[in-house]
């Protein structure tokens, strides 16, 4: 201090002293006069030397004593003055540690009085900052003081003494930080380096900890441990006279503690312990759902005198967000000290985001994770230290799948807000566009706003963040005191982007962890470098799997939600970032699933596509369904409340803004063959999604794998939608325009659209480029899926639909652009594309011909690393394709080979050295077949060759083969093939074999011989690869030469080539092991030829397809050899064996060669008609007894419980399919017991159940009216039957009612599914996904309707016919009609009982005009009339069952379908009617009589047994029923006359039963009503009675009536008594009903009476024809 400072601090001392001594003067004697003695004090001192900081001190320290008195005078006044002095005392550091001591008690003491609390706070808050005199208990007193203002009334006092209790605290522990960095120890680990995943131990926090600390750090932990108690609740032990304390207030201090110091815990071993035995259990107890939150808390006996505490059970806001803010310090700072616990802190947050929780609490929860799980290392330690722990909770885990679940949850939960919008589109739906579609801006040329919007809910996204960057805004209202009212879209904004910074920091861990896990750990034992990639690789496939099921369950959510391209454009790019982790870590069922996800949102909804549906395994589809349910239950209850198809409306008017393309849909081989499929339409977001797609596979190509598959597809598919057809190279360009006159009102603007094709296909050739820096397994896999998508597109091709070029294109396109290693691409690529150069589609064959010749000319001209001049296995591997060529006899493809071969000669014969024999071949391939043309120009190529490189052609043994193989074309031009054919008969002798049976050989056949012979001997070598290349090589080599060999060298073909090693290949694989071959230091096998049995049976099916194709293409030549019966009959014995095969495989393969070998034989049959029929009877009718017997066998019901073999679907469909072309040829012959066979086929076989696992792709849904492919050929098979026994001849005309049996027998699967045997099944309707252990019935509601169908279509054609009456066929339909009537709303399906009326209907309309017609012989009539009977019995049951059916309608009827249903009521009284009463003369009377009970019982069931809420009213019907009676008992004279002179005696009789028979059960009618409503009337009292009863009543009464005046004008005689009697029996009851106020009663009512006026007294019988009342 120098002598200016000096001079300044005694002059201030003076001032302040003369000050006190002025205001003292009157009142304070003691203190004037203690100034005046320091005063005069100082002068003396002062008039000395030079005074230093110390001599000052001692000098100055008895000035404080007059100060201290002032202040204890509690005056305003003097205590202003002399703490200004104090601190004056205090800045120049002029107090010891006893006057400090003075200074807080005075400060104290005017605390308690209220006395200038802003100055005491100053005081304090200097003391404490300029000098360390303060500690222990002087410090607490001093903190107490600070504290006790905070709680003070005044709220500037108050908020000035929160902000110095925050400074003091601060300052406490920073006096910590610097003594401990005084000290000579190291200085503490920082709170990074924790992050390492272990945990630290520690030991119990001791009974005495302050004993090891040093003092600042005793005061820090004392300050530290009562603040804990304080929150608490419990009295604190260092920081005496606290009063009260709000809980808010101290967790505001423990953060800002725990977040500025945390190196203090990390050093003392006491702090530590302190923060997990107290704070860890203070937070669990805050958070416990047991504490009620209590916002202030009093202390000790001063709790009397506060107001009461304020309770609540539901959580306190200020005091959650505080706690949240404290977990969120603890995990993040001290995560490694705190692993228990924290694992406890995550769980309670995760339980915060329920969605039962309050929005501002889940809102809270979301900022949390959003801060903790944006930091990778933070997501590392969660999963090191919890997920990877064999017995600890998979925290990470269940974070991610609570955030996805939160957000599926958010959708269901809506507030009011959305709500109101959602309700608002509702129900303005007769404006143009929905309110809620303008609310989010949809429209051509209109950026969405963004949001999500997901059946019927709009959220918007209210809040952007920045990648990794959290920014919390609930968490930081520490001024709030209510809970905050949450804005709309606030929790999906927060949830949304933390769901993107999971993604990130796992992405950013995984990239990291080869890199930064040995810095990390701080292990000094020095682990392996092995061991610690096992463990990072452990780890990031752990991270991976805890993460990626919830994640994917919320991103697919969102996609499909989303409504802006940017957030569609974050989703897509987490989805990408997980796959390519997924790939990385070598997680494919991740990784697969995500790209599926990526794949699925591109292409248009409900897109047919098996790939993507079977790509993912079951596990796949099992967790992410789990993850997904809570959303799908809740919503349903959602949907149900606010009404889901007006939701679906505007979700499709959503999708219709923006479409902006529209195509066809690409076919594929897993669509039947004549399906139809309308257009399909793009979106904008399809579109993006295509282009993440073609992101993902240019940038992680590598990790794709198998995925490939995936990608490839849905490029394809889109690529056809859009209109992207290959061009020259290999890339696309549109074909058509995109926008088409009939799709125009659907696509607003194309012309974006349009503009982006060139990109996108721009995209998808960079994408093939970029292949060239794929490794080589990348590229297999790349090769290998476009090589799959290329063979389905050939099976497309051969079902005549238009094929995909794009995998043809692109194994160009990728071929090209990696000649730098082309041999490890060459072989795959070009043996497909060989096989589509086979095609017999022309497009398919010219691009896998131009592609062939591209990539040969290409690779021949590229500069190789090793010049290609001098390397002759590369000069024949590339080459050899064009080889290979030769084989096919398509002369576009020759010609372009001749072509390739031409220009290469020309460019590149310097450089080919060692390829000339191959291009000898090609040339020397060229025969008679493909013209001269072509002969001249390989000639001529030949010709220039040998004039360039003569030098280079190789010896005479290489010449002999080429010449020999050249020879064997037969080709006559030129003089070289003549010496060949010298050379081979002077040298035969020596060189072939004889071949016994086939004597004089000649050598060009012995030559071809031993050719097969011994290929047919390696076809069944022990090695799989040998034994299918040796196969393929014999069977293609018969197909191209076998025409050269001589009749009778077919035999030994025949018969030492071909049948042998059918034998062969049948022992042997009967004798092949199903053991799993061992597959160890070799490549991998895939499951199906992963044991020796599995191989042989490829053997197997290649063997039988081969010899069936040499039968097929032969055909003309075997069968003029002496022993083709034989050979065919066993030809069909091996077919008939393999087609028994349990391996399906073989089974169907066998199938196809049947089918082939019969194919061959109808043309051969058509064409070669000359007069060999019983050879062609015989041929068919082998065929039949082998299919027959296939049938038979195969189809054989289980007999007992346990399964042994049951054919799949696809076997039944080949074998059924196999019968309508095969009938062809048999029906000539085709008897009765041939068709009871082939009906037990068909019915075993279509009765044959599917196994769970295969369900999903066979099984149609019960209400999808889909037929399944067996059942399409069953019917193709009926069909093709009643076609021809309908136009056949009188032997086929008789098996018509087998047949009519058989379809009514299928007509009845649709009410109930056929058994197979004892085997027990599952119907459709209870199966639930893919169960592996159970059998599933097909669904046959479709197929029984169609057989129903059929049958009564051929009734119609048949029903003249005699045989169809005598075999009573219309009994046998009513019959089969009884069921479906009978159970009516109980019915599968509700089509059925319908189909089952109109089909009743018909053919009674048909029928009974036949039933009517009577034979002229007596005793003919007699026996016809008993045949018949069953038919009448069998009409009044069905009639009887449908009409008053014992099924109740169901409860979800619309008013339109209850009329709909009574209409057909209505028609079936109107058959009756018009049918069967008119002619009631040609029917039995019992038959009569059971209609008129029916027409009696239809016309009272008006009448409900309830109330008008129990069974629905057919008021219609029972009118229908009422007419019909009347009509038929009104019969005035005139009609009657004319009946009698129109009709027979026997005829009028009848008529007048009917008629009776009508009376009779119309008065029994009226009866009923009249006594029912008479008493109902009387109990109900002034009580209205209903509508319909009023209505029925007042009809009763009008056809009383009508039938009194009819009955009256008919003569007396004609009257049956009994009739009068009940017409009398109703009067009383008429008389009843004059007490009933109803007008329209009444006035029927009186015309009744009326009536009976002229009934009062008995008629008089008179011998004349008199009439009643006349």
């Amino acid at each position: 201090m120098d002598k200016d400072q000096v001079n300044r601090v005694i002059e201030g001392l003076q001032s302040d002293l003369k000050t006190l001594i002025l205001e003292t003067r009157k009142k304070y004697s003691s203190v004037k006069e203690a100034c005046e003695e320091v005063l005069s004090k100082l002068k003396n001192s002062y008039s000395g030397s030079q005074l230093t900081h110390q001599t000052l001190r001692s000098i100055t320290n008895p000035a404080l004593y007059p100060l201290i008195q002032g202040c204890e005078t509690k005056d305003p006044k003097l205590t202003k003055v002399c703490l200004g002095a104090i601190q004056r005392f205090i800045t120049y550091d002029l107090l010891d540690e006893k006057g400090a001591k003075y200074v807080i008690n005075v400060m104290w003491l005017l605390m308690e009085n209220n006395i200038d609390e802003v100055k005491v706070l100053q005081t304090a808050a200097l003391l404490l900052t300029t000098s360390n005199l303060v500690k222990g208990d002087s410090l607490s007193k001093c903190l107490v003081l600070c504290f006790r203002l905070h709680f003070a009334k005044d709220a500037t006092i108050g908020n000035t003494a929160g902000a110095t209790v925050r400074q003091l605290v601060s300052l406490v522990f920073e006096r910590v930080v610097i003594e401990d960095a005084s000290s000579n120890e190291e200085t503490p680990v920082s709170v990074d380096s924790s992050f390492s995943g272990g945990s630290k131990e520690f030991i119990k926090l001791p009974d005495s900890p302050l004993k090891a600390l040093k003092p600042f750090a005793q005061d820090a932990f004392s300050l530290f441990q009562d603040l804990v108690m304080l929150v608490n609740g419990d009295q604190p032990s260092w920081l005496i006279g606290m009063t009260e304390m709000t809980r808010t207030f101290g967790i505001e201090l423990l953060e800002n503690i725990l977040v500025t110091f945390y190196s203090v815990f990390f050093k003392h071993q006491e702090f530590s312990s302190l923060l997990k035995e107290r704070v860890c259990a203070l937070v669990i107890k805050l958070f416990s759902p047991n504490v009620k939150s209590q916002y202030r808390i009093a202390i000790g006996h001063q709790q009397q005198q506060l107001q009461t505490p304020i309770t609540t059970d539901k959580p306190f806001f200020p005091v959650s967000m505080r706690l949240l803010r404290l977990v969120s310090v603890l995990v993040q700072k001290y995560y490694s000290l705190l692993v228990t616990e924290c694992e406890i802190f995550l769980s309670l947050i995760i339980k915060f985001l329920d969605p039962d929780k309050p929005a501002w609490q889940r809102a809270l929860a979301l900022e949390i994770l959003h801060r903790l799980l944006a930091q990778p290392l933070l997501v590392k330690s969660f999963c090191q230290s919890y997920d990877m722990k064999p017995h600890a909770t998979n925290i990470f885990q269940d974070t991610v799948n609570s955030l996805a679940a939160c957000i599926q949850s958010l959708f269901v939960t809506t507030p009011p807000g959305l709500a109101s919008s959602a309700q608002a589109a509702l129900t303005n739906s007769t404006s143009s566009s929905s309110p809620l579609i303008n609310s989010v801006s949809m429209g051509p040329g209109i950026s969405p706003q963004a949001g999500f919007y997901y059946r019927g809910v709009w959220i918007p996204i209210c809040t952007v963040f920045t990648s990794g960057q959290p920014k919390a805004t609930f968490l930081e209202m520490l001024d709030k005191t209510d809970p905050p009212s949450i804005q709309d879209g606030y929790c999906m904004s927060v949830a949304y982007a933390c769901l993107l910074d999971v993604i990130r920091s796992i992405s950013l861990v995984v990239q990291n962890t080869p890199f930064c896990t040995t810095s990390d750990l701080s292990s000094s034992d020095g682990a392996p470098n092995e061991k610690t990639a096992i463990d990072d690789d452990s780890f990031s496939i752990q991270l991976v799997n805890s993460s990626w099921c919830g994640l994917l369950a919320a991103l697919t959510l969102l996609l499909e939600a989303s409504t802006d391209e940017t957030s569609t454009e974050n989703v897509l790019k987490s989805l990408q970032t997980f796959a390519s982790v997924s790939g990385r870590v070598g997680l494919t069922t991740p990784r697969d699933a995500f790209i599926t996800a990526l794949c699925k949102a591109s292409l248009p909804p409900h897109y047919t596509l098996t790939v993507l549906n079977a790509s993912s395994p079951g596990t796949v589809t099992s967790r992410v369904a789990q993850s997904r349910q809570p959303i799908t239950e809740s919503y349903s209850q959602h949907m149900v409340n606010t009404g889901g198809n007006a939701n679906a409306n505007i979700e499709t008017e959503f999708r219709q803004h923006l479409i902006v393309a529209v195509g066809s849909p690409l076919p594929t081989p897993s669509q039947p063959a004549g399906s139809q499929q309308g257009p399909v339409v793009l979106t904008a977001k399809n579109l993006q999604c295509m282009r993440a797609i073609l992101s993902v596979a240019h940038c992680h190509g590598a990790v794709l794998g198998s995925a490939w598959h995936m990608v490839l597809t849905t490029l394809q598919h889109l690529a056809w939608i859009l209109g992207l057809k290959p061009s020259s190279g290999g890339s696309l360009k549109s074909s058509r325009p995109l926008m088409e006159s009939s799709s125009a009102t659907l696509v607003p603007s194309t012309a974006a659209v349009l503009a982006d094709l060139p990109v996108l296909s721009s995209m998808l050739s960079r994408l093939f480029e970029s292949s060239q820096y794929l490794d080589d397994v990348a590229l297999h896999h790349l090769i290998d899926a476009l090589r799959q998508l290329s063979q389905e597109a050939l099976e497309v091709a051969y079902s005549n639909r238009e094929p995909s070029l794009f995998a043809v294109a692109k194994l160009l396109e990728t071929g090209l652009v990696n000649l730098n290693r082309v041999e490890v691409l060459w072989r795959p690529v070009t043996n497909h594309l060989l096989e589509v150069s086979g095609h017999p589609l022309n497009r398919m064959r010219e691009w896998g011909i131009e592609a062939i010749t591209t990539l040969v000319r290409s690779a021949i001209q590229y500069q190789h690393s090793t010049s290609l001049k001098e390397n002759q296995r590369l000069q024949t591997l590339l080459i050899s394709p064009l080889n290979e060529l030769s084989s096919t006899s398509f002369a576009d493809v020759r010609q372009k080979q001749v072509d390739c071969v031409l220009h290469l000669l020309h460019s590149s014969g310097d450089i080919i050295s060692f390829g000339w024999p191959l291009f000898l071949n090609i040339i020397g391939a060229i025969n008679n077949s493909q013209g001269v043309p072509m002969f001249a120009a390989g000639s001529y190529g030949l010709s220039s060759y040998f004039t360039m490189e003569l030098s280079t052609i190789g010896s005479r043994d290489d010449w002999k083969i080429w010449i020999a193989n050249t020879g064997s074309q037969r080709l006559s031009h030129g003089h070289w093939f003549d010496v060949l054919r010298s050379s081979l008969c002077e040298e035969r002798n020596k060189v072939f074999p004889d071949f016994p049976g086939v004597p004089n050989m000649a050598a060009f056949d012995k030559l071809w011989m031993c050719l097969y012979t011994k290929l047919g001997e390696l076809c069944i070598d022990e090695r799989p690869a040998v034994r299918k290349s040796a196969g393929q090589t014999l069977f293609s080599t018969i197909a191209a030469h076998g025409d050269l060999l001589h009749h009778n060298t077919w035999q030994a073909v025949v018969w030492q080539v071909l049948f042998p090693l059918l034998d062969n290949v049948k022992k042997l694989s009967g004798q092949a092991s199903d053991v799993k071959v061992d597959t160890s230091g070799s490549m991998l096998i895939h499951h199906s030829r992963n044991t020796a049995q599995k191989q042989w049976a490829e053997t197997q099916v290649l063997t039988l397809s081969g010899v069936a194709r040499v039968f097929q293409t032969k055909r003309p030549m075997l069968q003029s050899l002496d022993e083709f019966s034989r050979a065919w009959i066993l030809l069909l014995e091996h077919i008939e064996n393999s087609a028994l095969s349990k391996n399906s495989e073989v089974s169907l393969a066998s199938l196809k060669a049947f089918q082939d070998v019969l194919s061959t034989t109808t043309k051969c049959s058509s064409s070669e008609s000359n007069g060999s029929g019983s050879h062609d009877d015989f041929v068919w009718n082998v065929a039949w007894k082998a299919w027959l017997q296939i049938g038979t066998l195969a189809t054989s019901p289980q007999k007992e419980e346990r399964v042994t073999y049951i054919p799949s679907q696809p076997f039944l469909t080949a074998l059924v399919l196999i019968f309508p072309g095969l009938f062809q040829y048999i029906k000539s012959r085709f008897g009765s017991d041939n068709l009871q066979m082939l009906c037990t086929v068909l019915q075993s076989a279509v009765s044959v159940p599917v196994h769970g696992e295969a369900s999903p792709f066979i099984l149609p849904s019960v209400n999808d009216p889909v037929l399944t492919p067996l059942q399409e050929g069953v019917l193709l098979c009926m069909d093709t039957l009643q076609r021809d026994f309908v136009s056949g001849n009188e032997l086929m005309k008789s098996m018509i009612p087998a047949l009519f049996y058989q379809l009514l027998v299928f007509a009845g699967f649709a009410c109930q599914a056929p058994t197979f045997g004892q085997l027990k099944t599952k119907s459709i309707s209870s199966f639930k996904g893919m169960q592996s252990a159970e059998w599933v019935t097909l669904n046959y509601v479709p197929f029984g309707e169609k057989c129903l169908t059929m049958a009564v279509h051929l009734y119609g054609k048949t029903c003249q016919e005699e045989i169809v009456n005598q075999s009573q066929v219309l009994t046998s339909i009513i019959r089969c009609l009884r069921l479906p009537l009978s159970l009516k709303y109980d019915c599968t399906s509700q089509t059925t009982w319908r189909l089952a009326v109109h089909s009743l209907l018909h053919v009674l309309r048909l029928g009974l005009p036949m039933a009517r017609l009577r034979p002229e012989n007596q005793e003919n009539n007699i026996n016809l009339q008993e045949t018949m009977l069953p038919l009448w019995t069998e009409i009044t049951l069905a009639l009887d069952e449908f009409l008053f059916p014992k099924s109740v309608p169901l409860a979800n009827q619309t008013p339109e379908e209850i009329q709909s249903d009574e209409l057909l009521d209505c028609q079936v009284m109107e058959l009756i009617r018009d049918e069967i009463l008119p002619q009631a003369n040609f029917y039995p009377p019992h038959f009569i009589s059971k209609i008129m009970g029916l027409l009696s019982k239809g016309s009272i069931h008006l009448v409900p047994p309830d109330s008008e809420t129990g069974p629905k009213l057919r008021e219609e019907f029972a009118r229908v029923c009422f007419e019909v009676l009347l009509q038929f008992s009104l019969f005035h004279e005139e009609q009657k006359q004319q009946q009698q002179e129109q009709t027979k005696i026997s005829a009028s009789n009848s008529s007048q039963v009917t008629n009776q028979l009508a009376i009779t059960a119309l008065l029994d009618r009226f009866h009923k009503v009249l006594a029912a409503f008479a008493q109902d009337a009387k109990t109900g009292g002034q009580c209205p009675m209903p509508r319909y009863r009023t209505a029925e009543i007042a009809f009763t009464l009008q056809g009383l009536s009508s039938l009194i005046s009819a009955l009256k004008k008919i003569p007396t005689t004609k009257v049956n008594p009994l009739t009068w009697r009940q017409l009398i029996s109703l009067y009383p009851h008429l008389v009843e009903l004059t007490a009933v106020d109803s007008t329209r009663i009444g006035r029927n009512l009186r015309d009744a009476l009326c009536q009976y006026s002229d009934l009062l007294q008995p008629p008089t019988v008179t011998a004349s024809i008199s009439i009643n009342g006349t």
